[in-house]
């Protein structure tokens, strides 16, 4: 009698890579929540897109996608931006996308989590311009919170490169995510 070794499709998740983006989805919610400086236009800077960033360069585009848009998406909910949570879950999901497929064709090099970091964050940038424009009916109108994503997209890139140097710095850490 033949012994059959039974394997789980490739399309299936490993526990591993759930419970990682699980974490890293709370830990984005955590930190957009806990530090918020608000900003003039309404909005507020925030830690949350380093942990975004952070994550789509540990767990790839995909898996990074889909922590980076849960986490600041249940944020903005719970932190009474709920108008916002439809809009961020796809932005953060794009972003942590391109800044993932970015980092992994880079192959992690010194100059890709800047490089990845701005990329993502121009996303960023233009995805909440075109989103309060559509609320507010006007490009221009919607401009005005182009300054202060401006802040937080360069604060979240760079914390995000900051995050990854020190974790590259770490045996343990460059064994348990060897692609950063």
């Amino acid at each position: 009698m033949e012994k059959r070794c039974v394997q789980a499709p490739a399309a299936v998740p490993s526990v591993r890579m759930l419970a990682l983006a699980g974490a890293l989805a709370a830990l984005s919610c955590a930190a957009t929540l806990t530090v918020a400086v608000p900003t003039p236009t309404g909005g507020y800077v925030n830690p949350g897109d380093a942990v975004v960033l952070l994550g789509a360069y540990v767990l790839g585009g995909g898996w990074g996608a889909a922590a980076g848009a849960l986490g600041p998406a249940l944020a903005d909910l719970l932190g009474g931006y709920g108008i916002y949570a439809p809009a961020t879950l796809v932005i953060k999901g794009l972003m942590a996308l391109a800044a993932g497929k970015l980092y992994r064709r880079a192959r992690g090099k010194i100059w890709a989590v800047a490089v990845c970091g701005a990329a993502a964050e121009c996303i960023m940038v233009a995805g909440y311009w075109l989103y309060d424009a559509l609320l507010l009916g006007s490009l221009a109108a919607g401009a005005a919170g182009v300054p202060g994503n401006l802040i937080q997209g360069a604060f979240g890139a760079a914390c995000a490169a900051i995050l990854a140097a020190a974790l590259k710095k770490n045996a343990w850490a460059r064994r348990a995510f060897p692609s950063l």
